[in-house]
């Protein structure tokens, strides 16, 4: 039980990778706090948790917005006391090519994956230095690695944001015992 003890809140977490790692925390140990927009989803997993054994809230999360983050921290340290771990998994793909994508999608692929991953650390490490340190986990993509000429041109962009904004956040709460990595998977198909 690697997470005995800990409060993890993973953004996204009603499907795809976000809710296999809330069912990996829970597993091993850790209560999970699942924040997404998917509520029938959220709610489903939620139960299929408790069902389990674990201990898991589904709370509404848009993670473009300031007070929606406010209000799914605030609801996981009522619930659970604090927070220890942050997954920030939420996010979209729109757009294509650079003359192909308009300006509100590349504006939507920029809010929810590269502002929601700010709003959610700016969110959650004040309830990480209570709990006396933590570990931020942002996921980001090989194609924040890489460009490719066929690929999402907003979500290659946002997810190379993701990643310097990891390493600048990393190196500001090292001293305070918060740990932020980020996480580049490879192509997952998600419905």
């Amino acid at each position: 039980m690697r997470l005995a003890g800990k409060v993890a809140f993973i953004s996204g977490g009603s499907r795809g990778i976000g809710a296999a790692v809330a069912r990996l925390f829970s597993r091993e140990g850790a209560r999970v706090s699942i924040g997404d927009i998917l509520e029938d989803e959220g709610r489903a997993l939620e139960s299929e948790i408790h069902e389990k054994g674990g201990a898991c809230l589904y709370v509404r999360l848009d993670v473009t917005s300031t007070s929606s983050w406010r209000r799914a921290i605030s609801s996981t340290v009522d619930t659970f006391g604090k927070v220890n771990v942050l997954v920030n998994n939420a996010g979209i793909s729109r757009g294509g090519t650079l003359e192909a994508t308009t300006v509100a999608q590349w504006q939507r692929v920029m809010d929810v994956n590269a502002k929601g991953g700010f709003l959610g650390m700016k969110a959650t490490v004040p309830e990480m230095r209570k709990a006396g340190g933590g570990s931020i986990i942002n996921i980001a993509s090989q194609l924040g690695l890489v460009g490719v000429a066929d690929g999402s041109t907003p979500y290659q962009a946002s997810k190379a944001a993701v990643r310097l904004l990891t390493k600048a956040v990393a190196l500001q709460y090292a001293k305070e015992g918060i740990r932020v990595n980020s996480v580049c998977p490879g192509p997952t198909r998600t419905p």
